[in-house]
């Protein structure tokens, strides 16, 4: 048997001693390497008591290891077991496994009997336990007649199981004929034994079919007993005739079935005896009869039940109480109550043990001269015997060794030689079982070795302690010592710790205990080394956790999980749902680092958990989801106290799915007058499930119920019953009651009728009342039908009238309605506004005054005051149909106003007149009025025509409004150059019966921009603006001519080549140091945007047309060029330079090309820099440089 001894810790000492190990003689987890020489070990066997299937071949086990390899034979019954002699044994090869084949032939019970196997070699020799083989039995029931069972109602019963006895014991259950289990209770209970108790019987106890099964698990059969029939009566079934033929004593029980005290049915008497072995579970069991049931409680004389250990079953019928030990023995009481008294029976509980090791002997290995011990300690209930054999002989009887001395459980050896190696066996036996440990004595003359494989690595997360193995042997015991480092000394930190079995322990690695590490095993025969590896990791930690969600049933929910860990280590992400595995659902996906749930159901409500692992570690984070919905309908609606005005209501919430239900909402239908047509009726509070509603009268009632939660509402309750209430006089009259005349002679009363729910019964009509409010004439009164109107003829025009409209039924009048005033119908006003006088404010607005027209004129309720005004036309415009009329009405009483939006130094036109809600009356006498002169608008238009070297022509249309008489014309213009600065500001005044002016004295190809504007005696008017370029000098284009003349000769053109060439390995150069480029490609710029006006090359001569070497000539791009027509219209003037200059976003080359496009007036993006990003061409080098 192998034998290992718990490792043991020894820390360094705040001394910094080296970390050297001097191990004593028992080494944690020391193995012997199965190269050397040992005794054997067994190390695999059959249990001691061990029940065999007898429809099965039989399998005795027993492995063991030695060197040299063990032999083995076996015992049976205490006498040496031929397996050559019986052909069903045989031994498996290698192994002292016994196979019994009984299948083919055989019996099992042929080989029941006690079994102990031998592993024996030249250094020993190791026995198994002793073996019990029996097979299982599943016997059948005796046969038996049953006697069916009657009973008076209320009496106990005990129904008997008596199962065979079977090997294992069965497991016992009652059921009926369908193999339904009997239902069990307080009153009705099955009993350790397995008979059936019953506390009382009832009539529903009577049936034919109790029958109790008994269940083999080991050969997985089921018994059945005969069914028993029991049959419950109660006394006032039994007629005189019965009585007659039926003794007392034929009746189950003698006792009455009255009401009575508890009494136990088992255990019998006041006290019992129970025994029970530690280590196993202890079953107390206390079933009374009574009536009515008596409940049973526990309790432990002079002591508590073990908390943790303790449990009820059958009904608090049965005590249990798990993993028992010496100090359960004692008296536990069980008692018996019901309402007429109480008993008690108390169980005396002694805990006996079988013997179990308090130190087991461990193997020995030893040198020659070397002394040790075996020590073979046991304890058990009663103290169990200790017997010493050595290689399976008692060790009285066994060969004398000199080197070893017994002393009652321990054999101490000194001095031992190679002769010493022996297997002993420590036999620890009482009444109740025994115990048998192998441990061998080795003696051995070894040097040290390293068992660890050599260079292992070791990879460990930070911050967690590091196992570094040396697992070694030697003989005698080596010293172990540990090095860090290729040139490292021994390890004298006290950070580290040292295990026996040469493990080296740091407690908390961190970065810095990455590196190599050296063990070292020595003793007196020699020396070994093993160097391991040691690499720290960054911990794995979850930086963006699930977060706790809600959400409502059908929408989609994610939970995020972000994961940061060691690089070297690749980590997996799993999802958990309740700690299982995620339902296999398409609706569950995982995206990156979310696990997306779609259409959430209520079934995905739980705990999700993100778990990520490496190799090393592992770690998770968790969050809640809880699925949320509006809540389910309300249900079981019923009416109760039904009033004449009055309901209870009741209902039964729904459910609120995760989310409260904060209020009821209640709805009636009226199928008498609005069948289909649900309206609001109350509310309540979430907690309350009634409501006292109001009612109206003669309404057909029926109600449902809505809940709402913080999510919404719920659809609504099945509609309860309906409820029709009795009917009433209305309760209220007709609202938005109005009197207003249709024509001038009449009256028009109106009103809002009252729904039939208003009504509050049959026969609905209205009393509709009227008189003058100034006369005192009496009440005129009609009575219409369920109208909303009334019309009253023969009214003089516009009088104040008292209204009022009453509401009635077959059961009375309503209260007295309110009186309201209305009017008789209007007609149009006689009389014009007078004194009508007018002031001009400016040249657009104007003030006008009038007199009021007297209030009986105007026979209607005045709505206001409406001027009529129009301007004069001229000559050209008479002859139009129609003059458009502006109007401006002034609400109220108002007797003045103002017109804005004139125009000035025009001629206008106005009237007054009064309004009222029939219409307007006669227009007052037209008054006329002028507006002073205003600033003009801007010119229609400017244009710049026939452009020289240094004149430019404008040309305009006078403005469109010139609002007055044109004094002059003003005329600004500045010059801008190429970095867009604008020069000094000319002004220029212009006579206004102009509109052409050309300016001389202009500068050579230069842009100009221009500001012009109109005036009036009022002032300024609005500006327009252009821009326009004086044009190139011819000299200057002929001298870039002639240049070019130059270059067209051959030995010319060669050089040029050659110069080109050398520039432009230079410009590369450059381009390459400065990764830059050179100038702005204007050749290819202007090729890609030609103007039909300025072409680069004349095709007729071939010189280079507008591209010369003058700094103060540079050609403009197409953009901003002056067209062929060489006039600038309006909408093109928008390209201006001003807006670059004065915005600063244009932008000129160092060749003078403008960088920037005009699109209407708002200019482009600026160009990223004044250089290009390209080299220049040759053939603008060559222009450059010529």
């Amino acid at each position: 048997m192998q034998l290992k001894i718990m490792p043991k810790k020894k820390c360094l000492s705040a001394g910094r001693v080296p970390l050297i190990l001097f191990l004593c003689q028992m080494i944690s987890a020391l193995e012997v390497p199965l190269d050397l020489v040992q005794p054997p070990t067994i190390t695999q066997q059959s249990p001691k008591d061990y029940i065999i299937d007898p429809r099965e071949n039989i399998v005795i086990q027993c492995e063991a290891k030695g060197k040299p390899p063990p032999s083995f034979s076996w015992t049976r019954n205490g006498t040496h077991f031929d397996i050559d002699k019986d052909p069903l044994v045989t031994m498996k090869p290698g192994s002292g496994t016994l196979i019994i084949n009984i299948m083919s032939e055989g019996k099992a019970e042929t080989y029941e009997g006690v079994y102990q196997c031998t592993a024996r070699n030249e250094r020993g020799a190791a026995i198994s336990n002793n073996i019990v083989i029996r097979p299982s039995r599943s016997p059948l029931w005796t046969k038996e007649k049953l006697e069916p069972m009657i009973l008076r109602n209320g009496q106990p019963l005990v129904l008997p199981c008596r199962p065979p006895i079977g090997l294992p014991p069965p497991i016992i259950f009652w059921m009926d004929n369908s193999f339904q289990r009997l239902p069990q209770s307080e009153r009705v209970s099955q009993g350790l034994n397995g008979d059936l108790y019953f506390s009382n019987v009832l009539p529903e106890d009577t049936r034919e079919d109790y029958i109790c099964y008994a269940r083999f698990n080991h050969t997985q059969t089921i018994q059945q007993k005969q069914p028993i029939s029991v049959k419950v009566i109660s006394v006032d079934e039994l007629n005189d005739t019965i009585a007659a033929n039926l003794s007392d004593t034929e009746f189950y029980g003698a006792k009455s079935s009255r009401e009575r005290p508890p009494t136990f049915l088992t255990p019998e008497g006041n006290a019992s005896n129970k025994e029970e072995l530690r280590g196993n579970v202890l079953s107390l069991e206390c079933i009374a009869e009574g009536l009515p049931t008596p409940i049973i409680y526990w309790i432990k004389e002079d002591g508590i039940l073990p908390i943790n250990r303790t449990f009820y079953r059958n009904f608090k019928k049965t005590l249990q109480i798990i993993h028992v030990s010496e100090a359960d023995s004692g008296n536990y009481q069980c008692i018996a109550k019901n309402a007429l008294g109480a008993i008690h029976h108390t169980i005396s509980v002694t805990v006996k043990a079988a013997p179990y090791w308090i130190m087991a002997p461990q193997n020995l290995v030893l040198s020659p001269g070397e002394d040790g011990t075996l020590i073979c300690r046991a304890n058990g209930n009663p103290k169990p015997r200790i017997s010493w054999l050595t290689n399976g002989v008692p060790i009285e009887i066994a060969p004398d060794d000199p080197s070893r001395k017994i002393d009652g459980d321990t054999i101490i050896f000194s001095n031992v030689q190679e002769r010493s190696s022996a297997v002993y066996q420590c036999n620890a036996s009482n009444e109740y079982g025994y115990l048998l440990a192998n441990a061998f004595v080795n003696v051995l003359a070894e040097p040290p070795r390293i068992l660890t494989s050599a260079n292992t690595l070791y990879q460990v997360i930070a911050n967690r302690p590091a196992l570094l193995d040396c697992a070694f042997f030697g003989s005698p015991l080596p010293t172990i010592e540990w090095f860090k480092g290729a040139k490292g000394s021994a390890l004298h930190e006290d950070i580290y710790v040292l295990h026996e079995n040469g493990t080296l322990e740091i407690p908390v690695a961190q970065k810095d205990s990455t590196g190599t590490y050296t063990c070292v095993a020595r003793n007196k025969l020699g020396m070994a080394k093993n160097e391991v590896h040691l690499e720290i990791k960054d911990p794995t930690r979850i930086i963006k956790q699930p977060e706790y969600a809600i959400v409502q049933r059908g929408s989609t929910v994610s939970f995020e999980c972000k994961v940061k860990h060691d690089q070297t280590l690749v980590p997996t992400v799993m999802w958990l749902k309740d700690n299982g595995e995620l339902p296999s659902d398409e609706r569950f996906t995982f995206e990156k680092e979310q696990l997306v749930v779609a259409d959430v159901s209520d079934d995905d409500g739980g705990t999700y958990t993100c778990v990520a692992n490496t190799t090393l570690d592992s770690v998770s984070a968790s969050a809640v989801l809880s699925v949320v919905d509006v809540p389910n309908p309300p249900f079981d609606l019923e009416l109760t106290n039904q009033l004449d005005k009055s309901v209870q209501l009741s209902w039964t919430p729904g459910n609120d799915n995760n989310s409260p239900i904060t209020k009821f909402i209640i709805e009636y239908e009226d199928a008498m007058h609005q069948a289909g047509l649900w309206h609001y009726q109350a509310e309540v509070s979430g907690t309350q499930t009634t409501a006292q509603l109001k009612l109206s009268p003669y309404v057909n009632y029926s109600f449902r119920v809505m809940a709402v939660n913080g999510i919404g509402r719920s659809l609504p309750s099945q509609a309860s019953e309906q409820y029709l209430t009795k009917a009433a006089e209305p309760d209220t009259n007709p609202t938005a009651v109005e009197g207003l005349g249709s024509e001038p002679d009449n009256l028009v009363i109106t009103w809002k009728p009252l729904n039939g729910f208003e009504s509050n019964g049959p026969g609905l009509q209205y009393k509709v009342s009227w008189r003058q409010k100034d006369g005192d004439d009496e009440w005129t009164s009609v009575f219409v039908a369920n109208v909303s109107k009334y019309i009253v003829s023969g009214t003089p025009t516009f009088v104040p009238y008292l209204i009022k409209v009453q509401a009635l039924n077959d059961a009375g009048f309503a209260p007295e309605p309110a009186v309201v005033m209305g009017h008789s119908g209007e007609d149009l006003p006689m009389v014009a506004p007078g004194n009508v006088r007018v002031n001009v404010v400016n040249s657009t607005l104007a003030e006008v005054h009038w007199d009021p027209v007297p209030l009986k004129s105007i026979r209607g309720h005045l709505q206001g005051y409406r001027i009529y005004y129009w301007k004069a036309q001229n000559s050209s415009k008479r002859n139009r149909r129609h003059i458009e009329k502006k109007i401006l009405t002034f609400q109220g009483s108002k007797t003045h106003g103002m017109l804005p939006g004139l125009e000035p130094f025009s001629h206008y036109t106005l009237n007054v007149r009064v309004v009222n809600g029939k219409g307007e009356g006669p227009a007052s006498p037209d008054k006329v009025f002028n507006t002073p002169e205003g600033v003009p608008s801007a010119p229609s238009s400017l244009k710049i025509v026939n452009p020289t070297l240094d004149s430019l022509t404008l040309e305009w249309d006078p403005p469109s409004h010139p609002n007055g008489i044109l004094t002059e014309y003003t005329l600004k213009y500045q010059p801008i150059n190429s970095t867009h600065e604008l020069g000094p500001l000319v002004d220029l005044k212009i006579p206004a019966n102009k509109t052409r002016w050309t300016l001389k004295n202009l500068n050579v190809s230069t842009r100009y921009k221009f500001y012009f504007y109109a005036q009036t005696s009022a002032g300024s008017g609005s500006q327009i603006t252009e821009e326009a370029v004086t044009t190139v000098d011819e000299g200057k284009m002929a001298m870039a001519s002639r240049q070019v003349d130059i270059a067209t000769q051959g030995w010319f053109i060669g050089l040029m080549c050659a110069v080109a060439l050398l520039i432009l390995i230079l410009l590369i150069v450059c381009f390459i140091r400065r990764n830059k480029g050179g100038k702005y490609p204007v050749k290819e710029k202007e090729d890609a945007h030609a103007d039909p006006e300025i072409q680069p090359m004349k095709e007729d001569d071939g010189t280079f047309g507008e591209y010369s070497d003058a700094e103060d000539h540079k050609p403009l791009k197409k953009g901003s060029r002056t067209p062929s027509d060489r006039t600038v219209k309006k909408e093109d003037s928008d390209d201006s330079l001003v807006d670059y200059g004065e915005g600063v976003n244009g932008q000129f080359n160092e060749d003078g090309s403008f960088i920037g496009q005009y699109s209407g007036k708002k200019e482009k993006e600026p160009a990223e820099g004044n250089e290009s990003s390209e080299a220049p061409s040759p053939v603008n080098a060559m222009n450059s440089f010529v």
